[in-house]
Parts: structure tokens; sequence; C-alpha cells
């Protein structure tokens, strides 16, 4: 039987290994910042030795043009974010290393960001039976929680809070994980640089949702005239939020095995003689 799936959002955790540690790890020189590889290589042993023992991990990197698919459809998408210390983006390469060092595979599929192939993955994963686990924090992939056998883990959080399934989603926001789109796109998300609709919060938004509506079964004497003026612009905003579940993926990615257990981070530097 095929080992279940630890899918990891790569970007995330090499962006909370750079600002996560409450002090810099340097070269033995002192001169060149290590942080993100020890971290991220760290932060990864970590999350298999706790949640992932008898795992198949593989790491997901967002590609250089993943996003211009959606800033084709709003050029405000991300817009907003600033662009990355050079150290950190230095540190990708690094990483990648890191990981062909320890057998965990990894891919960054040109053309896509890491949420559409992580939602690919996870969708092939579940045709042919497997469990999957996704590390990050991201709530995007709170869509796809609609399978019981898949949840998220953000091992940033107290031990009791780390799983997110799909049993939590109703109960914390008042929609089902299948409509997640459609809530993101009434209330809108600030990383995404998506403004949601004038006036519609979580609460409005769920309600407006209730009985597992989505947005074209709303009925209309339930929208202000503000919302109607907006609804082309919310309805492109669903599209955006939506995961892409075919998404290039090159053939043999995945392999069913579990993943040999990681070595330290401090070993795993040595053998790559960064100190």
């Amino acid at each position: 039987m095929a080992a279940p799936l630890l899918l990891v959002d790569g970007h995330h955790l090499l962006h909370r290994a750079w600002y996560g540690f409450p002090a810099r790890i340097l070269s033995r020189d002192g001169l060149t910042d290590r942080t993100g590889v020890f971290g991220f290589t760290a932060l990864l042993r970590k999350a298999q030795v706790q949640h992932a023992d008898g795992f198949e991990l593989l790491v997901v990197f967002d590609a250089e043009d993943g996003a211009q698919t959606r800033m084709v459809k709003d050029a405000a998408y991300k817009s907003q974010r600033p662009a990355p210390p050079r150290e950190l983006i230095g540190s990708l390469a690094l990483v990648k290393g890191a990981l062909d060092l320890t057998n965990v595979r990894w891919v960054e599929q040109p053309g896509f960001e890491a949420d559409d192939v992580i939602a690919t993955l996870t969708t092939l994963a579940r045709d042919s039976g497997r469990a999957v686990d996704i590390l990050s924090s991201d709530k995007d992939y709170i869509q796809l929680l609609a399978d019981p056998s898949v949840r998220l883990l953000n091992t940033s959080l107290a031990a009791e809070h780390r799983y997110t399934g799909g049993e939590h989603i109703l109960p914390r926001y008042g929609v089902f994980p299948e409509q997640w789109p459609d809530y993101r796109a009434l209330t809108g998300d600030p990383a995404d640089n998506i403004p949601g609709a004038r006036g519609i919060g979580p609460k409005t938004a769920a309600a407006l949702l209730s009985e597992r509506r989505r947005l074209e079964n709303i009925p209309a004497e339930e929208l202000r005239a503000a919302w109607t003026l907006q609804w082309p612009q919310i309805l492109r905003w669903r599209e955006m939020i939506k995961l892409d579940t075919k998404a290039d993926v090159p053939a043999g990615l995945v392999t069913g095995r579990a993943t040999a257990e990681l070595p330290a981070a401090a070993r795993v530097l040595d053998e790559l003689d960064l100190w």
C-alpha cells in the first residue's frame, strides 16, 4: 500500500524559516547568512519526526511566472507584496540542494503557483486512495478539505491546533470547505490583494452562503445594490481563488514510498560545505 503523502508548500516554509528564528544562523566566519537553508531543513525534519513518520514527503515551490495567469485576470493580484530580501532568494537554491542531498523530491512547475500543483497532486493522490496532509498556513487550501482524508498542518501553532480538517471549517467560518472560494471572494484575501466586496464581512458572507449556496444561488433580494454592481468583479475574484486541480505535473513525481528519516540540519549543511 502506498504511503500517505505530506505535501509541503516550499515558499511558505522558507519564509517561515527566514523570519521565524530568534537569531540569525551564520556561517562559521560570521559573513554568510544560512538561516534560510538551516531553518527550512530543521523545520522539515521536525515536521517529519512529529507528524509524518512513514509519509512520502514532496516539496512544491512557486514558479517565477506562476502568478502570471491570475495577474492577467487582475493586475492587482499580489501586487502589494514587497520584494523578498536578496539573501532569502539566494537561500532557495541552497534549500533545493539540501532536498536533493536528503532524497526529498521537489518540484517547481513553470507557469504554476505551488498551491495549484499541490491541489493537483492532492487530487491525484486521493484518486488512488492515499491520505494527504498539506504543510502550510495558506487558507486557500481549505477548499481541498471537502475530502475527509485531506488535512492542513501548521506546525507553527500549538500542538492541539496544528491540524485543520473539513469538520473544523463550518464551526469556524460558517461555510463548508467547497464554498471557500465564494466566501473569500466576498470577504477578501489581503495576502493576495483581493479586497472583497465593500460592506461584506465574515458574518454577512456566511449568511449569504447559508444552505450551501454558491454565489450564483444567492437570491437577488438579499443583495444590496452596491454589491450587485460589484458582482462581476466578485465572480472574477472567485475564479482567481479557486485552485487548479489539473495543473501540469511531471510523470512519476510521486513514488508511493515513505521518505527515509531526514538528518539534522547541521549535518546537512556540513555535507553541503555551507559552514
